[in-house]
Order: structure tokens, then sequence, then C-alpha cells
């Protein structure tokens, strides 16, 4: 198993016995694979890392996006030799070098785009679910990145998986559909289920839905965060019932 641990000079990673700062540490080595790894092992790896660093799971913030950021390196085509830069802080995009005079070209979004807002936000500030302009407020509001904002779920990814992606530690447990703990609420668009959860039929009605287990077929508009709503809360499961499992899958 590899551990992170924040200390004072900075963030480390413990790695077959080596203790690796996140900054000089290779994006395989932070993800725990041989540089020759395949794009599956990859894959595979970067899913267990974040379960294990995710702050329901035990894990912190900072260790949670520094396994996120080495995720993105080696999906940006980041090879064995190549730099790693000093101020590599987990969380924190690339600027680069290149000519900021010269204008660049964003790429067109891959996937479904699905906006989302969070149900403590919401909650605080009065809003209801059923509120027709309810996401008009949310665009208004000045609400911060992990409360509102909008990303994109690729093919093969659940919505959950595609949060992290992103680097928001959204609520979960089991990662199976056996639990609500990552019951998000889906205001607008198509989100099927697969036929094998834990939700009733009352609460999928409603547009409940297990952010773990299910993907948009559609543009969609979600409240995450939804666990402690009536109901929903009575099917929630503790986090450390998992962790076990979580680290040696």
């Amino acid at each position: 198993m590899i551990l992170l641990a924040a200390s004072c000079g900075g963030l480390h990673t413990v790695f077959d016995g080596r203790v690796l700062r996140v900054g000089v540490a290779s994006p395989y080595e932070i993800l725990g694979v041989d540089a020759d790894a395949d794009e599956a092992e990859i894959v595979d790896a970067y899913r267990e890392r974040v379960k294990e660093t995710h702050p329901d799971q035990g894990g912190s913030t900072e260790e949670f996006l520094a396994v996120k950021t080495a995720f993105e390196r080696i999906e940006n085509g980041w090879e064995p030799g190549d730099d790693v830069p000093a101020d590599d802080i987990a969380g924190e995009p690339d600027v680069g070098t290149a000519d900021t005079d010269q204008p660049t070209e964003s790429p067109e979004p891959e996937g479904v785009k699905v906006e989302y807002l969070n149900y403590e936000v919401m909650s605080d500030k009065l809003w209801e679910l059923t509120d027709d302009d309810l996401f008009e407020k949310a665009a208004d509001g000045g609400l911060a990145p992990e409360d509102y904002g909008e990303f994109y779920v690729r093919d093969s990814e659940s919505l959950l998986e595609a949060a992290e992606r992103q680097g928001y530690a959204w609520p979960f447990a089991c990662r199976g559909g056996a639990c609500t703990n990552c019951a998000v609420a889906v205001v607008e668009g198509e989100m099927p289920s697969p036929s094998s959860h834990i939700l009733p039929k009352e609460l999928h009605d409603r547009g409940i839905r297990l952010s773990c287990i299910v993907a948009p077929e559609t543009d969609a508009k979600i409240v995450y965060n939804v666990k402690h709503l009536p109901a929903v809360q009575d099917l929630l499961l503790p986090a450390s019932r998992f962790e076990a499992s979580s680290s040696t899958d």
C-alpha cells in the first residue's frame, strides 16, 4: 500500500519503503505503478488510490489532489525522464512556458455535461429542490467551484468518477450501489440506474440516484450530497465499514 503524508517539508508519498516528495516523485511513483504500466493498469491504480486518499476514507484533500494531479500528468503525455515541476502542488493546473501573448484554443469538451450544486449550500440559502430557478440562483450566487459548477462525464465513467477526476471529494462509501452515501438528486436530464441498487422505487421515482453507479445520457443538472434528505439518510452506511475492502480490492 502507498501512503501519503504531510510534513514540515511538504507532502510526501511512501512507496516500497521509500519516502518521496510529491514535487519530486514521478506521477507513476505517486500512483504506485511501473513506468511501463499499460493504460488499464494506470486507470485501476488511479481508482484505487482515489479511494485510499479520499477524505471520507481517512485521507485528506491534499492527498486526494496529489493523486489526481499525477493521473492527469500521465494522461497528458508525461514520460519517464521528463522533468517534474519543482512547484508541483497537488490540484493546481500547469501554467507551462508558452507565450502568454499567443491565444490558445480550448479543446472541445469530451463527454456529457453535468451542472452540479451542493445540497448543503442549497439548504443554507433556504433554496428548495423544487425551485424552478434553482440553478439560475446558484449561477448568480458567487459560490465556490466545489459547491457549484459544471464538468463533463466521459464514456465508461460514473458520475462520481467524473467528479473525482475534477478533484472534487464527493461523499461515498461502498462504490457499488449498496448505500446512499453518494446519493444525488437529478433535477434535469436523463440518468438511468442499473437494475442492482439499494434505492426504493419511491426515491428513484423522485429523481434520487447513486453517483457511484450512474452516468448521464443527456446534459443534466444535479444536486449532490443529498445523503441527509429524509428517507435517503435511512440507508447511509459508515464509510469506515469499507476502508479495509477499499485498500485491498
